[in-house]
């Protein structure tokens, strides 16, 4: 049986609590990658998450609402699926997100989802996440939530028409933004303050994703559009052949990132955990420890 408290939607959280903490998973590829799934979780559950995202990197649309309902009513976290829409038809996510309400999953990060350079959808149904927003508002009453990008979305022009289409977003049923990784908190404050100055005064949860190694890092910020600040980069650059070193140079920086946020008043923290655990149980840790 689902647990009442798995089930309850995420929009309430932000009026009850200073700022909600959360965590993002992915449906592991292969045996190796779900034992490192389920290590991690175990760990980071005992740190009472508000609430847990899982992505459709990895297994796909089954793999990903499978994974979300086992969160929910084997383990008793409140969690949210992310529904990305670019190469799905109307009757093809009617069906999904009937299953996704059959299965007591309330929650969704409605998203356009990635396209290939030069290569149109099959299917034009939906084109947008604004699209996506419009029909999953319609077909039940889930809490949606939409993506942000404080440095901008890759394939969009400038901050403002990117800051319209999240409006736009909001308008049509989404409820709270959570943002891309970001690594600069500078741009992410002009980012918001822009976006209250245009209205938009839904919650605001901040994607942070601690460093652990320094190509990988690289590689993300290279596909999503993000930078990495100059003196970070140079302080990484200086020690990325020692683990242990750069782990430390990536806690460092997001318990600061992590520390000015909530100082700025965020509306939640959402770590990208990369289904690993150590990075964000010390951060979390860190922050708690503070505030006691």
């Amino acid at each position: 049986m689902v647990k009442c408290a798995a089930v309850m939607q995420i929009s309430p959280l932000f009026s009850e609590k200073r700022f909600t903490t959360s965590f993002e998973f992915f449906p592991p590829r292969n045996a190796e990658g779900e034992e490192s799934l389920w290590k991690a979780l175990s760990t980071l559950k005992s740190l009472e998450p508000d609430f847990v995202s899982i992505t459709r990197t990895g297994g796909g649309t089954g793999a990903t609402v499978d994974l979300t309902a086992r969160m929910q009513s084997d383990i008793g976290l409140r969690a949210m699926s992310h529904l990305t829409c670019v190469h799905h038809g109307q009757d093809e996510m009617t069906a999904h997100l009937d299953d996704l309400w059959n299965r007591g999953i309330r929650n969704v990060l409605a998203l356009r989802g990635d396209l290939e350079p030069g290569n149109r959808p099959e299917r034009s149904d939906f084109r947008y996440a604004t699209d996506l927003v419009r029909f999953a508002r319609d077909r039940h009453p889930f809490c949606i939530g939409v993506a942000g990008y404080p440095e901008g979305h890759p394939q969009c022009l400038n901050i403002t028409r990117d800051l319209e289409h999240l409006r736009q977003k909001l308008d049509l049923g989404g409820s709270f933004v959570i943002t891309q990784l970001f690594f600069d908190n500078d741009d992410f404050l002009r980012w918001r303050d822009q976006a209250h100055r245009m209205g938009i005064r839904a919650p605001v949860v901040a994607g942070i994703m601690p460093i652990t190694n320094v190509a990988q890092i690289k590689r993300f910020v290279t596909l999503c559009g993000a930078k990495i600040p100059h003196a970070l980069l140079m302080r990484l650059e200086a020690v990325e052949d020692d683990p242990v070193a750069v782990a430390r140079v990536g806690h460092e920086h997001a318990l600061a990132q992590c520390r000015q946020l909530i100082d700025e008043g965020i509306s939640g923290l959402h770590f990208y955990t990369l289904n690993r655990s150590k990075a964000t149980l010390n951060i979390v840790r860190a922050l708690r420890n503070e505030a006691s």
